[in-house]
């Protein structure tokens, strides 16, 4: 009998594993899904709104345990992330290692319900701007989680990889790709463990980088609608910034004897403010042109016909706790905003143009933060700065959504930026009397006046809607199945 419950168990398995397919459909494309947010959705509406995007693959920066929980059962995969700060912590100890894959792995794989298939080791750890500060511990890092998945029975299932920076390696053409010197021999063992395991060569390209830091940047060779200045190397043409890099890679990882390596690609993407080059028709343009890209399997002159392993979009939300050292548009990758609305249309892939918004989003009351007409807007202004240095005030600069809504404007932004992060505490809109809470919406224009996130009524569980129960998706044959067997053990 006991034979008989176990293939009842297959079948039930196989008909909710059918279901969630059915569900959440091949993307063309994953996404990058960062949590530095103080208005940070909740886990369950995220989820939710993967799933009506019918986006097949999400990458983590973490291992959050409520993001994870949230997509238990939702035919997603998930690559998870150990981040730079704990290379060293793991690569120096074995129990410590376990003790990760454990907290974060096994738990969630199997009964847990997450689809884990990566797990990314480290996030550019080798940056020349780290000065070198993890290149000791990637390799060791790795070799130890390696050994953890072993002893868990995962290392057939679950990959490690790790998403390199472009600058990893460099060349005048494509086919004079090199890494680093520094680098050449970690890439070769990293290479080579990966061509030993089945995973992919991760790396981070951005087109949009190369525009924003180079004034000589051809605009159009950023995009993929054909170039005025395409790269002439020997016999291969390249019209985008995109296939150049690639296949600068693919020299580089040739030179080291894994030039047929796979490659995914772990961030691409386009911001929509911050920078003159960042706005909604460009970011619309890259990536629909990628997504077109990867969607016709043409390839690379370098490797035609055979498009990147996966491609994460960077990214899913904007997130306005990150640092704008590099530029204002770090807050500003996201596909969506803060609160899961689309952007700008979108086709994944799937035929519908039109991306579809976050639902039961928990928002804050309808109440904002604005100067007092009543105060002087000279002393007012001191307080915008104290204000924007706590807050994200971004969209107020040039190449921001907000730059130009004049002097109280500005103001009133700063006020409640500020006032929502703080969870409207009332307080938070004292200013020494210079900020007054109103209840009608001061947005103008394009300048969205936002307002935050409810984050006490967060949930770690996604909606029943996609939950798989013990008989999800339970077919007419699975029901005469389980009849089947009941009969068996009562004769």
């Amino acid at each position: 009998m006991a034979a008989w419950a176990a293939l009842l168990a297959v079948v039930l398995a196989l008909s909710c594993a059918r279901e969630r397919r059915l569900l959440v459909a091949d993307a063309a494309v994953g996404v990058n899904w960062g949590t530095l947010s103080s208005h940070r959705a909740p886990p369950a509406v995220v989820v939710d709104l993967l799933r009506a995007n019918r986006i097949g693959k999400v990458k983590l920066f973490d291992a959050d345990a409520g993001v994870l929980r949230a997509l238990a059962r939702s035919g997603i995969e998930v690559m998870v992330g150990l981040t730079n700060g704990e290379l060293a912590g793991i690569a120096g100890s074995p129990a410590a290692a376990d003790a990760w894959v454990a907290q974060n792995v096994s738990r969630y794989v199997g009964r847990g319900g997450v689809d884990i298939r990566y797990i990314a080791v480290g996030n550019e750890p080798f940056l020349t701007s780290y000065q070198g500060q993890f290149l000791s511990y990637v390799i060791p890092a790795m070799t130890n989680i390696q050994q953890s998945l072993v002893k868990a029975n995962l290392a057939s299932y679950v990959k490690l990889v790790v998403p390199c920076n472009a600058d990893a390696y460099e060349g005048a053409v494509p086919s004079q790709g090199v890494f680093r010197t520094e680098l050449t021999q970690i890439m070769t063992q990293l290479a080579a463990y990966l061509s030993s395991n089945g995973a992919p060569f991760v790396v981070n390209i951005y087109p949009f980088l190369s525009l924003y830091q180079n004034s000589d940047f051809p605009e159009d060779y950023a995009f993929f609608e054909g170039s005025t200045h395409p790269l002439v190397d020997g016999s291969n043409v390249y019209y985008n910034a995109f296939d150049g890099n690639f296949d600068t890679l693919i020299s580089a990882l040739g030179k080291l004897g894994y030039g047929q390596l796979p490659i995914a690609i772990g961030e691409v993407g386009w911001p929509t403010q911050g920078a003159p080059s960042a706005n909604l028709t460009a970011a619309r343009t890259f990536n629909q042109g990628l997504i077109n890209r990867i969607m016709s399997n043409k390839g690379t002159p370098l490797r035609p016909g055979v498009p990147p392993a996966d491609v994460y979009l960077f990214g899913l939300l904007d997130e306005e706790q990150k640092s704008v050292l590099p530029g204002n548009f770090e807050r500003h990758w996201g596909i969506f905003s803060f609160d899961g609305q689309a952007k700008y249309p979108l086709n994944l892939g799937l035929g519908n143009p039109v991306l579809k918004n976050a639902k039961e989003v928990p928002y804050l009351p309808s109440r904002w933060c604005v100067a007092n007409p009543a105060q002087s807007l000279d002393k007012a202004s001191t307080h915008l700065k104290l204000a924007c240095d706590m807050a994200d005030c971004t969209t107020l600069y040039y190449g921001g959504s907000c730059n130009g809504i004049g002097e109280k404007g500005n103001v009133s932004f700063a006020f409640n930026s500020y006032y929502q992060m703080q969870k409207q505490d009332a307080k938070s809109c004292d200013f020494d009397g210079h900020g007054m809470i109103t209840f009608l919406d001061p947005s103008m224009g394009e300048c969205r006046f936002l307002v935050g996130i409810d984050d006490s009524k967060s949930s770690g569980a996604a909606s029943c809607g996609h939950c798989c129960g013990v008989f999800c998706g339970v077919s007419i044959f699975t029901l005469w199945v389980f009849m089947y067997l009941r009969m068996m053990g009562s004769a």
